[in-house]
């Protein structure tokens, strides 16, 4: 299913023009425009949906098995020293497109530094709180 108003589903189909770096039957991954770094990707997967929330576990482990192939070959190529592999969900967690996609990033030594965040400091009650709000 693609979804006429997506700017992701628009370079899938081919109206939006993209450097694809990869292609297959169920994902395009191409260069981010507005990288984080040089060599920065996305993965798309072909069929619309707006997040992890509404993306069949499938296709989202598929993402994740994709992910892995391709920084193991990008390292090498880039002669980067690492990768951070990021999928944001809703606009509070960074989510700009509502299409869902994961952001390959190649990280270089004397690069900038990304995803710095202060830690909380929460006390054992708020912890057992919290641990009792979401424990299986």
């Amino acid at each position: 299913m693609i979804k006429d108003d997506c700017i992701f589903c628009k370079i899938i189909k081919g109206d939006i023009p993209s450097r694809t770096l990869y292609e297959d039957d169920s994902y395009k991954v191409i260069m981010d425009i507005e990288p984080a770094d040089k060599g920065h990707a996305l993965i798309l997967p072909k069929d619309h949906y707006a997040d992890l929330y509404e993306i069949p576990e499938d296709l989202a482990a598929g993402a994740t098995k994709l992910a892995k192939k391709l920084i193991t070959e990008f390292t090498t190529k880039l002669n980067c020293d690492g990768y951070n592999i990021l999928q944001n969900n809703k606009e509070a967690a960074g989510q700009t497109v509502s299409h869902y996609h994961v952001h390959l990033i190649p990280r270089y030594a004397d690069g900038q530094k990304l995803f710095r965040y202060e830690h909380l400091k929460l006390t054992s009650e708020e912890m057992d709180e919290i641990e009792g709000k979401i424990k299986k």
